[in-house]
């Protein structure tokens, strides 16, 4: 929650003193394409792939043996990572090309611009990559406090960066990169502490040929499609937003931080949790405790998920208004960025699910299915990018990005139920009468009642506090509705 508030604070503070314009576009584009790996490896593919098996070693295996199987590979994973950062910041001028092609095509030098920023930002990947490495372990050990703290961090460095760097740089955005750059440092030296408390710093070896190695190495590469496939559907909106007016990256991106903030502070959370727990039940081989786990999980999805894109949908505007409209963000950026951020929130609910429905396989160590479901979730979105975007210009690609999660999360859960993995506990149909009446009465409260409510006129200070006052009332009526309709919290099932 700290984090994500942080990135707020963030993020209000770019759009006041850069605005959304073709420097923000360059910048944008070249901190999503670390931020991608990011996802892709702290909360993705490594995470997925690596804490099954650092799960089994500690069930099956002493403490010397977990000790060695850490060691090899964290030298293995540096040794790769030194030599991909290598070849990252060597070949900026391609991957900008390959992300972002339309910015070629323009005479402001945003292409070499977002080649400059992007050989800052791409050592990135090597320190977030040893965190999530980090964060592995302490997760399956029950320490989540430092993993979860970590990003607060970035903020910090990017906030310190935009105020003090920024105005004693010719081109202020380059400040933003040196930022990241140091971000990452910093991320990482956090997690040496709790790793020496556990006794499990890493030593690097060179362990490619040790067998628990080698079955990371296996199962990372169809992980690193499977477990990410919402982040690579936003990176090709972006490639394709490089062709559209000035300004439709930054309408994207704020828009998706909005998402991002229920994304990341429940359904990501949610999903940290549970993996450690679906790999220990899997490895004990407890298929009623692993089907009653991602049972809790998914009623919690509901719970939170559903309103959370009902309350986005509807107060789109008013939010990007109260937070982002100050100086160099106008009225026509949140009437642009309102309509992608509304397509967004319609997809919400599928984001979160992917984010629960894939340890289901992942902590079973099946890869291939994900892999397959998120082809077919890739090719859709691409589809939908090319019908949609020409009607709807940046909102069609949030649109297909929503729609393809939704296809994506179906597959996942059909196939969990149809090889009979979970077993949905009693009362599921109730269970969804019960969200569903509680939902039509908040939105009905919001859109009655909110609409037009928060202006672009006042402090910064009175319209964020209106805003808040909004969004409790709405969760008020919520929580309210359901519990008149009988639902109990302690009566979810499953325990984590």
């Amino acid at each position: 929650m700290l984090s994500r508030i942080m990135g707020f604070i963030r993020d209000m503070l770019l759009a006041r003193l850069f605005g959304a314009d073709a420097a923000t576009d360059v910048f944008f584009v070249a901190f999503k394409i670390p931020n991608f790996l990011r996802r892709l490896f702290a909360e993705g593919a490594f995470s997925q792939a690596f804490v099954p098996v650092l799960a089994e070693y500690k069930e099956q295996h002493g403490k010397q043996a977990l000790k060695q199987f850490v060691d090899r590979t964290g030298g293995a994973l540096a040794l790769v990572l030194i030599v991909l950062t290598v070849i990252g910041v060597a070949a900026a001028p391609i991957i900008i090309l390959i992300f972002a092609p339309g910015f070629l095509w323009e005479k402001s030098g945003q292409y070499e611009l977002a080649v400059d920023l992007l050989r800052l930002t791409f050592p990135y990947l090597f320190f977030i990559s040893s965190v999530a490495f980090a964060g592995g372990i302490l997760n399956t050990f029950g320490k989540f406090v430092v993993p979860a703290f970590t990003p607060v961090f970035l903020n910090l460095c990017l906030i310190g960066a935009a105020i003090w760097l920024a105005p004693l740089m010719n081109e202020p955005v380059m400040a933003l990169a040196w930022g990241v750059f140091a971000a990452g440092i910093v991320q990482l030296l956090f997690q040496f502490p709790a790793l020496m408390r556990l006794g499990l710093l890493p030593r690097l070896r060179f362990g490619f040929k040790d067998p628990g190695v080698k079955k990371i190495m296996s199962l990372m590469v169809p992980a690193l499609f499977g477990a990410s496939v919402t982040q690579i559907n936003l990176l090709l909106d972006t490639l394709i937003a490089s062709f559209l007016a000035a300004g439709s990256i930054s309408w994207l991106y704020y828009s998706d931080r909005l998402v991002e903030f229920p994304l990341g502070v429940f359904g990501i959370a949610l999903a940290t949790v549970i993996l450690p727990r679906l790999s220990k039940n899997y490895a004990a081989n407890d298929e009623t405790s692993f089907s009653d786990a991602l049972d809790w999980g998914l009623r919690w999805v509901m719970i939170i998920g559903i309103p959370a894109s009902v309350g986005l949908a509807i107060l789109a505007e008013p939010m990007l208004s109260a937070l982002f409209q100050y100086e160099s963000f106008s009225d026509y950026d949140v009437v642009m960025a309102g309509r992608s951020l509304f397509a967004y929130a319609l997809g919400l609910l599928g984001f979160v699910l992917v984010k629960i429905l894939v340890p289901g396989f992942t902590a079973r160590q099946d890869m291939k299915t994900p892999v397959r479901f998120g082809l077919y979730a890739v090719s859709f979105n691409m589809v939908l990018n090319i019908c949609l975007v020409f009607p709807l210009a940046h909102a069609g690609l949030a649109l297909a990005t929503s729609l393809s999660a939704f296809l994506n999360a179906g597959l996942l859960l059909g196939t969990l139920l149809q090889h009979k993995i979970f077993h949905p506990r009693k009362g599921w149909g109730l269970f969804i009468a019960r969200v569903v009446i509680a939902n039509i009465a908040m939105g009905c409260v919001l859109f009655y009642f909110v609409d037009g409510a928060v202006g672009s006129d006042g402090q910064m200070g009175s319209r964020i506090l209106e805003l808040v006052q909004w969004i409790a009332l709405g969760f008020l009526v919520y929580l309210l509705t359901l519990l008149l309709f009988g639902l109990r919290f302690r009566h979810l099932g499953g325990r984590v």
